[in-house]
């Protein structure tokens, strides 16, 4: 695998454990740290071995936020740009960019926060599909305590994670919570004590992945998100119409067969294949 300037990447039977790897800096996100993301993800979409992906910290963090010690602009924007203006396209939010990435993902993705999580540190892990967490860690949407506004895509993201009123209540206060307040708000599903948090978040990614199809858990992923953001239930029968019809033509095969034979499933419809007809996995909308 690739050798990394600010994460690690890992492999752990059929799953990826993606670590950032700044200790000494709490894990601060970077415009590096974010570049390598991005990267990241296109290595475990391409690997069809790779059935599931883990993300942590390494050290006492699992990302404190932006690195606020850089110069100039801390976040990596250019502010020559207009904020109304065209060229905004290659001003784009770090974090956001890293975001949609995940969100655009073939594969199921874990969060095991091991610790202090705040900012971007927080929201990245939005679009993530399950998030554990240590009693140790800490969440903090803290964009109004600095002046500035949500980033990361979490104002689509958050409320539908845990609802309008509890997302309200964390962004327009900035405070800082411990894992039993992230709990309880719907933000993370388990707290697990921190010697076995990486054992927890690997055995979910064996429960998604050990008698599933790849091709099925990659569309499931998708539909669900984009799905959120349909106008009426047709959106969804007019595409899960057309993947129920390619998937019924492939994996679907073998896991009739395989049910009627008492047998375990051998799926092998992969999605490095591309996309299935009528549903455009990196399909999004322009920036304007």
């Amino acid at each position: 695998m690739a050798v990394y300037e600010t994460i690690t990447l890992t492999r752990e039977g059929s799953a990826a454990i993606l670590t950032l790897n700044r200790p000494d800096n709490m894990n601060a996100f970077t415009p590096t740290m974010a570049r390598e993301l991005e990267a990241v993800c296109d290595v475990v979409d391409a690997d069809d071995s790779i059935r599931a992906l883990v993300v942590t910290g390494a050290g006492r963090a699992f990302c404190a936020g932006m690195d606020l010690s850089a110069s100039g602009n801390v976040f990596g924007l250019d502010e020559s740009i207009d904020p109304m203006s065209p060229e905004m396209e290659r001003n784009r939010d770090t974090g956001g960019r890293v975001v949609l990435r995940l969100f655009r993902l073939k594969k199921p993705v874990i969060g095991a926060i091991n610790g202090a999580s705040v900012g971007v540190g927080t929201t990245m892990q939005l679009p993530m599909d399950v998030r554990i967490a240590s009693p140790y860690a800490k969440f903090g949407f803290v964009f109004a305590e600095r002046g500035i506004t949500l980033e990361s895509c979490a104002s689509w993201f958050l409320p539908r994670l845990v609802g309008v009123a509890q997302a309200l209540d964390w962004s327009l206060s900035g405070r800082v919570f411990k894992a039993e307040e992230a709990l309880k708000g719907g933000l993370i599903s388990e707290i697990v004590e921190p010697d076995n948090l990486m054992a927890r978040a690997l055995e979910l990614a064996e429960s998604y992945t050990a008698r599933t199809s790849a091709m099925s858990v990659a569309i499931n992923r998708q539909l669900i998100w984009r799905m959120m953001g349909a106008s009426h239930p047709m959106e969804a029968h007019q595409i899960e119409s057309r993947t129920m019809l390619h998937t019924s033509m492939h994996d679907g095969r073998e896991g009739v067969q395989s049910f009627l034979e008492k047998r375990a499933p051998e799926f092998s419809d992969k999605v490095s294949n591309g996309p299935v007809p009528g549903f455009d996995w990196d399909a999004e909308p322009p920036f304007e």
